[in-house]
């Protein structure tokens, strides 16, 4: 039995030679296997680290903008986008990522700056400042106008000012307003800004999986939110496993406060097993959160929230005897992967390879390793062991932006409106992204190129001894 990873093709030339060159290499140097012991566990862990997921509509409120470069000048659209919240809600966002397209009807997950090309800007904090002094936290217009001497700003021009001064400092970009109002807004803005810190997430749950034993409290799980309350979700089956949502003292929550603590109390005699609880609150999104897409559609920042849907998820997974590993992800730009998180609450130490290193986690102990991936890179890897033990992680590696990742220049717009890329209504059949991104940027084929053992290259196999015991899968 093994596990395998996909890599998805993409259209860019730079992600495209990027990508070929990382494939050539992991067959030579990349394999990787996963030893472990254990019994029945979730067949999924949560890689997002939870709270709001939308859908992006597309640019609302926006002016005019050029960007300068060595091929020339070119004008893009600038301003804000609205994503519709899966459940309920509205955000308004500026897009971080000026030359990368947007990808039509793209799924959003709010995610912390780690994980985007913020993580590494040293002035990622000073984009914060811009969207809480700025259009729309600051609706009152003439307010704002006079603090910028930007007289007659409208709101078209305090989103377009907003979002070239975002650009300067996400991108590194030459870039300037159109209209006059705006372009000394975006100069106010830039001159002014300070660096403050990344906001906490709306909802999170830490960690996001558990281990243990049956008879045993799994957790615990700390809750942290900005929302007043969160509604806890127990396991899909507790009426018939017998597991349940806990505190510490063993009473059942059916709620909690940031900060609170909830448990998995599993049966004595429940058989191996896993379980996943979910937690729910409406609460407005903090401006400053990042959110990403495995489309590799432009990574957006918020700046704007209405109450706002946010969940997140946490397995517990259990068994007798054996190690009993508990796995989560994390993308992690500053090195470049994905941090795979083990730990591992059995009797027996868990013990694996990767990248051609072999790392033991003993009993009651936990440890990272991270795999390292190409810029752009899809991945889609399961960890697989005895027994039914499955997880899965799969995203996009987007820790830079698309100008730095690739050199791409932006491309002018050839009708009034902005158009989506993935939309065919633009002229002469072209992809144009809203903001200005080049249509031969990167953009996801649905083919994935699947590295196996054998016959071939491997980015990421995973592989088992046998179980203590009868009923490994082969």
């Amino acid at each position: 039995m093994f596990s395998s990873f996909s890599a998805l093709s993409g259209r860019g030339r730079a992600a495209a030679a990027r990508l070929a060159a990382a494939t050539m290499v992991s067959g030579l140097a990349m394999t990787g296997a996963l030893v472990g012991a254990g019994t029945a566990v979730a067949d999924g862990t949560p890689q997002q680290q939870g709270g709001a997921t939308a859908t992006i509509g597309g640019l609302k409120t926006y002016g005019a903008a050029v960007v300068h470069g060595d091929d020339g000048d070119e004008q893009i659209s600038a301003g804000l986008f609205e994503m519709s919240v899966d459940n309920g809600g509205t955000l308004q966002t500026y897009c971080v990522d000026l030359h990368n397209p947007t990808q039509k009807d793209a799924k959003y997950q709010e995610t912390s700056w780690s994980g985007t090309s913020l993580g590494g800007n040293k002035d990622a904090g000073r984009i914060r400042w811009i969207l809480q002094n700025s259009y729309p936290q600051v609706n009152d217009l003439a307010a704002l106008a006079d603090r910028a001497g930007a007289a007659g700003l409208t709101e078209q021009d305090a989103a377009a000012g907003t979002q070239v001064a975002i650009w300067r400092y996400s991108d590194g970009a030459d870039v300037d307003a159109v209209d006059p109002a705006a372009e000394k807004l975006a100069d106010y803005l830039e001159k002014s800004a300070e660096n403050l810190a990344e906001p906490e997430a709306s909802l999170t749950l830490d960690p996001p999986a558990v281990s243990g034993h049956p008879g045993e409290r799994l957790g615990p799980v700390t809750v942290h939110t900005d929302a007043d309350s969160v509604t806890v979700i127990p396991p899909a089956d507790a009426a018939t496993s017998g597991v349940r949502v806990v505190d510490q003292d063993g009473k059942p929550v059916t709620s909690a406060v940031d900060g609170g603590q909830v448990f998995f109390e599993v049966p004595e005699d429940a058989l191996d097993g896993s379980a996943a609880l979910s937690v729910q609150a409406s609460t407005s999104v903090p401006v400053g959160r990042a959110f990403t897409s495995d489309s590799r559609s432009q990574t957006q920042i918020l700046a704007g929230s209405s109450e706002s849907t946010v969940s997140a998820t946490a397995t517990a997974n259990w068994a007798a005897t054996g190690p009993v590993p508990a796995l989560s992800a994390q993308k992690n730009c500053a090195k470049d992967g994905v941090d795979i998180t083990a730990a591992n609450k059995g009797d027996e130490a868990f013990t694996f390879q990767l990248m051609g290193f072999e790392h033991t986690i003993e009993a009651g102990e936990s440890r990272t390793v991270t795999i390292p991936l190409q810029e752009d890179q899809p991945y889609d890897f399961t960890i697989q062991g005895p027994n039914g033990f499955e997880q899965r992680f799969t995203g996009v590696l987007d820790c830079e932006t698309q100008g730095a990742a690739t050199g791409d220049s932006v491309q002018t717009l050839s009708e009034p409106s902005p158009a989506l890329a993935g939309d065919d209504t633009t002229a002469g059949g072209v992809n144009l992204a809203e903001t200005g991104g080049s249509s031969a940027t990167p953009m996801i084929a649905g083919i994935a190129i699947v590295l196996l053992v054998i016959g071939g290259g491997v980015v990421l196999l995973v592989g088992k001894k046998e179980p203590h015991g009868t009923g490994a899968k082969e």
